[in-house]
């Protein structure tokens, strides 16, 4: 190899070598928080993990409460006044018309083949008349009605009284007095340390299916 020859070379190679470290300068001039230069210059890159999180959900609305019986479903209706016409009488046997009506019994927060037994049992007066005076206070109170399955024409469910569902806290100061009238001030504070309603509840089906009467959340 001549000498003109080795010179061209040394020219070439130097010429290259400058062309790298340029493009190298310059991806670390217009990448500034890349690691190598974020770890010169000591400043943090933004944290990936954080910056796309989801803003904290709201709190669900709670559900419409509705008075009377305009609203609710024939079927619903008559299940409602079969219970009613057992309290009417005062006579706890009465109720087995309504709960014969269900080929599915309701719940009662326990299992049991008699509940005219059951009733009388947890009944303060021995008779029953104080359930029959609790499913009065209750059917007379607001509902609300709650979606249930994909069945158009019998997906709710229809909750005596609204308190059940409606989160105690968010009660207005009348709706605090509705639930005066259904529990003692010292069953209430019970119930608000608990964050719970946990008196009587009623359940009826779209259908008129019965599908629950029990205490407790």
């Amino acid at each position: 190899m001549t000498q003109d020859e080795r010179t061209v070379l040394r020219v070439v190679a130097l010429f290259l070598l400058a062309q790298f470290s340029l493009v190298y300068c310059d991806g670390s001039r217009l990448h500034p928080l890349s690691e190598p230069a974020a770890a010169k210059s000591g400043v943090k890159p933004p944290d990936q993990s954080t910056a796309a999180k989801a803003p904290a959900s709201t709190p669900a609305p709670a559900p419409q409460v509705h008075y009377g019986t305009d609203g609710l479903p024939p079927p619903v209706e008559e299940m409602r006044e079969a219970i009613l016409s057992a309290v009417r009488s005062g006579r706890i046997e009465d109720l087995l018309h309504a709960w014969d009506l269900n080929e599915l019994k309701p719940d009662l927060g326990v299992a049991t083949s008699d509940p005219i037994a059951h009733w009388k049992q947890i009944s303060g007066d021995g008779e029953g008349r104080e359930i029959l005076a609790a499913l009065a206070q209750i059917l007379d109170a607001g509902y609300v009605v709650l979606p249930l399955g994909a069945d158009i024409e019998n997906n709710r469910l229809y909750v005596w009284p609204y308190f059940a569902e409606v989160p105690l806290a968010r009660l207005t100061p009348a709706q605090e007095v509705e639930l005066l009238r259904l529990v003692s001030p010292a069953a209430l504070k019970e119930m608000r340390s608990a964050g719970t309603y946990t008196h009587w509840r009623i359940v009826i089906g779209a259908d008129g299916t019965w599908h629950a009467f029990r205490k407790g959340s």
